[in-house]
């Protein structure tokens, strides 16, 4: 479900007992995730969060002024 804002509601997962989660259909959609596709794992007292490891490079090359690759 998306919000006015551009934001996503995708729904409650549950964590197994090896730690792993499984990605709604939709999200993985949405953001193209595919099998074998790396993701940082971020977080701060609030929560966590998933990216892509090259949207994450992109944010690192754009902050550094296009000098790491």
């Amino acid at each position: 479900m998306e919000a006015d804002n551009g934001k996503y509601l995708f729904g409650v997962v549950k964590v197994g007992e090896r730690g792993q989660i499984v990605i709604p259909k939709e999200a993985r959609e949405q953001y193209d995730i595919k099998a074998g596709d790396s993701l940082m794992v971020l977080g701060d007292n609030k929560g966590i969060a998933m990216l892509k490891t090259e949207v994450f490079q992109d944010i690192i090359n754009q902050a550094m002024g296009g000098l790491t690759k």
